[in-house]
């Protein structure tokens, strides 16, 4: 059976545990020189609509370092719902590659291609969600030591796809999420009411960037204006100012609590150069876990629990030639993607 994620809705706290587990294994792995090539012959599309550094390098790099390739694909060459339907391109995409990533503004676009796909679709950005970026941060900070069950996160600045998707780890996770911003800059109400009852956690959207920073585990920024936004940037820069990560914010969080930031980081606006640099910040080591933990989505989606589970640090057995390197493909069978949420009225 394939799997999609499109949103935390597609995962059991049992699946991400389980991805933090190959993701801590193959980071490892990694820096001990141990090399992997289970998806060799595999091959994943990155359908691109919204130009990345990270999202795009940190996939094609994962890809790689299992033995895969991948396929860099715009909108020009696509024409994905305008030249072509969303349904047709699944269908021939499918018959190509073992595995899509889409990085796009539509959410629906991506849900919608993760219907019509009969191979597993990953979710790289929309403007409604970001799942692969909060599971790369909930990895960072387990591996500095947060317990996942107990944190505070306050995430400060624009109630964007990047809070969204912090507020619906909340269904897998004992998180207390706050989110400070300003009126008319909230994350998705329906996702706010959401939390607490669908999950152990909750959330809250508060006015105040000191309170949300009150004894708080985490202090988490992202840009005022993200990409799509940039005519609103003017505008934008004297509302946010008091949502600014500086000393005095840091100041009300928990002594010893971590600084992060998705990136790319506008510095001397959502975040101070000196917190930014400064010894409780995580930012970069958290850019990096992107792609350690993308590198376990796909391992684990194309070789099933069963691969994911076992001890794989030692290199795959490839020097005998009678051996034939092919596999059988995984996920090649057509049917409707994991539970999805709702549409939303809102496309940050």
């Amino acid at each position: 059976m394939k799997r999609d994620l499109v949103s935390f809705a597609d995962l059991t706290r049992a699946d991400v545990d389980r991805l933090f587990a190959t993701a801590a294994r193959l980071k490892a792995d990694l820096r001990a020189g141990r090399r992997h090539h289970e998806l060799d012959q595999r091959t994943l599309a990155l359908i691109f609509h919204k130009p990345s550094l990270r999202t795009r390098l940190s996939f094609e790099v994962a890809m790689t370092q299992l033995g895969g390739s991948s396929a860099f694909i715009t909108e020009r060459e696509i024409g994905m719902g305008s030249r072509e339907p969303v349904s047709d391109v699944a269908r021939v995409l499918s018959g190509y590659v073992d595995a899509i990533m889409i990085r796009t503004f539509d959410h629906d676009l991506a849900r919608d291609l993760a219907h019509h796909a009969s191979v597993p679709v990953i979710n790289g950005l929309t403007d409604w969600l970001h799942p692969c970026q909060i599971l790369a941060d909930l990895f960072t900070l387990q591996e500095h030591g947060v317990d996942l069950d107990r944190a505070v996160i306050a995430y400060i600045g624009d109630g964007n796809n990047v809070a969204n998707s912090w507020i619906e780890a909340t269904r897998l996770f004992g998180l207390e999420v706050r989110v400070a911003c300003p009126e008319g800059y909230e994350p998705d109400p329906k996702l706010v009411a959401q939390a607490g009852k669908s999950g152990p956690g909750r959330a809250r959207v508060l006015r105040s960037a000191a309170e949300a920073a009150q004894g708080a585990d985490v202090l988490y920024t992202d840009v005022w204006a993200s990409m799509g936004q940039e005519a609103e940037r003017e505008k934008r820069l004297p509302i946010f100012r008091p949502y600014q990560i500086n000393r005095s914010i840091l100041r009300m969080a928990k002594p010893g609590a971590f600084v992060m930031h998705c990136l790319p980081a506008h510095r001397g606006e959502e975040i101070t150069e000196d917190i930014m640099e400064g010894p409780q910040s995580i930012i970069f080591p958290q850019a990096e876990n992107r792609m350690h933990l993308e590198k376990a989505i796909l391992f684990d989606f194309l070789l099933g629990k069963a691969s994911s589970s076992g001890d794989s640090r030692s290199k795959p057995k490839r020097s005998k030639p009678k051996r034939p390197a092919a596999r059988p493909r995984t996920g090649k069978r057509a049917g409707a993607s994991a539970t999805r949420p709702a549409r939303s009225r809102r496309g940050r």
